[in-house]
């Protein structure tokens, strides 16, 4: 069995990747854009505001975040049909992935999100203790969040010839 990580086996999934799943990635990205950036006002809407403003990392890291968020979830459709295929679950790497990249979107979404509207930060530390002990970890859990996401996205693309998804008939 080839290794869960492999640079160059992903790349080389990626260059034989057909439309529907570039379709579902492209997708995929903006629709973790809107998840991600709509609640933490990091994409301007009339739903949300921020009692701190936006940092200016908060918008490289909500890229990156939906881009390998979205390359992940573009590795669940099938090539030929563009249909989503069920999760391989013999493979003990695909969980760990999808574990990674559930982890990493969760952690994006507090990186980017403004320090004083966290309910669960307000509550544990209080409006100064978010101000004073979390926004400055917000770039360290944004950071981690998009090492975990890029490790879920590289072991996903890794074994995918290992683990192609089944055609439908």
């Amino acid at each position: 069995m080839p290794s869960s990580r492999s640079p160059r086996r992903a790349g080389a999934t990626l260059a034989a990747w057909q439309s529907p799943q570039w379709v579902a990635a492209t997708a995929g990205a903006a629709l973790t854009t809107v998840l991600v950036g709509v609640p933490t006002a990091v994409v301007p809407s009339p739903l949300f505001s921020r009692s701190v403003p936006v940092q200016w990392w908060n918008y490289p890291v909500l890229a990156a975040t939906a881009v390998l968020a979205g390359l992940v979830l573009a590795t669940f459709v099938e090539p030929r049909r563009g249909s989503v295929a069920p999760e391989d679950r013999g493979d003990p790497s695909t969980r760990t992935a999808g574990r990674l990249g559930s982890a990493g979107g969760l952690l994006s979404l507090l990186a980017v999100g403004c320090p004083v509207c966290n309910k669960l930060v307000l509550v544990l530390l209080g409006t100064s203790g978010a101000l004073t002990y979390w926004a400055p970890l917000q770039p360290l859990v944004a950071v981690v969040s998009l090492v975990l996401l890029a490790e879920a996205a590289l072991r996903r693309l890794s074994t995918a010839d290992a683990c192609p998804v089944p055609a439908r008939r």
